[in-house]
């Protein structure tokens, strides 16, 4: 007779008929995710009415923890544990009001077989949009089929709509008429022969992503596989974030407080206070002053073209948050920065970064750096998050505005005023625990091109499209700055032929790269250039929103 322990796999439950069960994602960090909680609970009631209503019961799959003050899952062990006792066809929905870290439920929906139905919250109070665009963007990496709906209060006909056919057929459709594969004998004949050779130099002369630790907040598709990435000619350099500290506390105090003096002349202002775990200190802007240096002595130690720091791991519990050093490293006017040796360290321009080591905005940032600087236009680029928007009508204005926010990555040539229209605060508490000033500002009026790269179907894509980076009443700018994190830059943009609907259906990430141009001719030029680098670099390329007419 056998003596092996021969586990035993528990029969689950199937879910009851007309029956739904509910996952809360949220953060790994305790303080963000007790402060969220009442957004959560609130999302969840009018969810479970809405439901009510088509005659579903919507049963949480975990309980409320009063303990931790929040029922979120807070952990990747703790998502596995969950999705152990939910049966495999049970139908789903994913309700997100916060930011959430992805990697928590992948390990459960990868493996789930019924129907996944992935809901936000329309809001800008926490980036529960932003978290669940997040979700959809590691689902779509993985294969993992879903669906995904939003809403304001869950009583537009909108939502109600689709939620009826996810009832009914387990799937919802969404328009994606705005979409269209890119044909490069559309391009302007210049803008393609620039594009192209401009690719063909980049496999010659491979680039270099100086990648500071990797996953940064589960964000699974913001990593790119080596396999993706090298045949385009981009490579990365593994990096440790424990070297970037071990390099800051190599630069000396006079060297930062020459980074600061350089802000304090350009007009730029700090917001300070004496307070170190409520107010931005001198000392946690010298830090960040060290951060910058040390980053750029990295680089060019490796000859890095762009880097991405992840910090809200790991450097969170260190030294001041990073967003100052990484809008700073994005803009071509900046503070010089030196070698041990006395060189100016990528003088005169952009050491593009790329915010939380999204890898997607990295491969970006490389191809925006060159395709702008071989056009003669300004170079700086960033991601921002897709935080929240409203239909803004006044001013001539009868339109949906989004607001695009990042947590002070914002290069300063992308704000109204530069560095004089710039002010750094302090970040909240709440996620950044050691503080650190933010890069914050309002994004100048201007065209606008927007990309983002993503994984899918074990390639890489792209999609890309233009807007109008607008101007709003100033009471306005107020008070939509009040319902998102009012410490962070902003910018209010149109999305050209592309609707509020359209584009949240379609986006495959929380992130958006932008760059501006001179004019719309110019804009369009550049679209045009950059989608031609990236279709002979290898991407899948979709222009959204917008075509190229020769």
């Amino acid at each position: 007779m056998s003596t092996y322990a021969i586990p035993e796999v528990k029969e689950l439950t199937p879910a009851a008929v007309n029956e739904v069960m509910l996952v809360a994602n949220g953060d790994l960090r305790q303080s963000a995710n007790e402060v969220c909680w009442p957004a959560q609970a609130g999302l969840e009631e009018m969810l479970a009415e809405a439901l009510r209503a088509e005659g579903i019961t919507l049963r949480r799959a975990h309980p409320f923890n009063p303990a931790l003050k929040h029922g979120f899952i807070h952990g990747q062990r703790m998502g596995m544990e969950v999705f152990a006792h939910i049966h495999p066809d049970a139908p789903i929905v994913v309700a997100e009001a916060v930011w959430q870290y992805s990697s928590h439920l992948l390990a459960g929906l990868q493996s789930h077989r019924g129907p996944i139905l992935t809901v936000a919250n329309w809001s800008g109070q926490w980036p529960g949009l932003v978290g669940m665009l997040n979700l959809n963007g590691c689902l779509r990496k993985a294969g993992v089929k879903f669906s995904t709906l939003w809403s304001k209060d869950f009583k537009d006909e909108f939502f109600k709509r689709g939620l009826r056919q996810w009832i009914r057929e387990k799937t919802v459709t969404h328009d994606a008429s705005h979409v269209h594969d890119f044909d490069p004998a559309g391009a302007g004949k210049a803008e393609r022969e620039l594009g192209v050779a401009l690719a063909r130099e980049l496999r010659a002369r491979k680039a270099l992503l100086g990648v500071f630790d990797e996953g940064c907040m589960g964000m699974m598709n913001a990593i790119v596989e080596d396999s993706l990435m090298n045949p385009a000619g981009i490579y990365k350099e593994r990096v440790s974030q424990s070297a970037l500290y071990a390099a800051m506390r190599e630069v000396t105090a006079e060297e930062a407080g020459k980074v600061r003096a350089w802000l304090d002349a350009s007009g730029m202002k700090f917001v300070t206070g004496p307070d170190e775990e409520t107010d931005l200190t001198d000392a946690q802007i010298l830090d960040q002053c060290r951060m910058y240096i040390a980053a750029l002595r990295i680089a060019d130690q490796f000859g890095c073209d762009a880097v991405g720091i992840q910090y809200q791991q790991g450097l969170k519990d260190l030294v001041p948050a990073s967003d100052l050093v990484e809008g700073l490293l994005n803009n071509a006017d900046r503070p010089p920065a030196y070698s041990r040796d006395g060189r100016e360290l990528y003088a005169g321009k952009p050491l593009p970064h790329f915010n939380e080591v999204d890898e997607c905005a990295g491969v970006d940032a490389v191809v925006t750096n060159r395709v702008w600087t071989a056009m003669g236009l300004d170079p700086a680029t960033t991601l921002h998050d897709v935080r929240w928007g409203e239909h803004y009508t006044g001013e001539g204005i009868d339109e949906f505005v989004w607001l695009f926010q990042i947590s002070g990555a914002v290069p300063a040539s992308h704000l109204i005023g530069g560095y004089k229209g710039a002010v750094s605060e302090r970040q909240p508490p709440m996620y950044f625990r050691l503080g650190g000033g933010t890069l914050k500002g309002l994004s100048k009026p201007g065209e606008v091109v927007w990309s983002r790269v993503f994984v899918e179907d074990g390639n890489l894509n792209v999609d890309m499209g233009r807007a109008t980076a607008i101007a709003l009443p100033e009471e306005e700018t107020r008070r939509r700055w009040r319902e998102v994190t009012p410490q962070w830059p902003i910018m209010h943009a149109l999305l050209h032929g592309v609707t509020q609907n359209q584009f949240m259906a379609r986006h495959p990430a929380n992130h958006v790269n932008v760059a501006y141009a001179p004019s719309a001719e110019a804009a369009d030029k550049a679209l045009a250039a950059k989608a031609a680098m990236f279709h002979e670099m290898g991407l899948r390329v979709y222009l959204c929103g917008v075509t190229l007419e020769d």
